[in-house]
């Protein structure tokens, strides 16, 4: 199990659009994939679950992935909130 803490730098936070690429992201991977903030656990796989977080910029998510892919999927998702979800700023 693998276990990463992030912090949103989007100027949105977790928002519909970033959330869907999170979600598509996610779902590459066979492994779970559960996300927590502000006292809330959501399968990380679930569009609905990520857009009840609401997580605006500057939230820090904490990220935990458990299966054979793991390190892939981590290494994927860090990516993807690193680069702002592709958006500019």
């Amino acid at each position: 199990m693998i276990h990463q803490d992030i912090e949103l730098c989007n100027r949105l936070g977790l928002h519909a659009r970033a959330a869907g690429k999170l979600v598509n992201t996610a779902g590459r991977y066979a492994c779970e994939c559960w996300i927590s903030w502000n006292n809330r656990r959501i399968n990380g796989k679930s569009i609905m679950g990520l857009l009840t977080l609401a997580a605006p910029c500057g939230a820090t998510l904490s990220i935990e992935l458990d299966g054979a892919d793991e390190q892939e999927a981590c290494a994927a998702i860090t990516e993807l909130i690193n680069n702002r979800f592709g958006e500019p700023e």
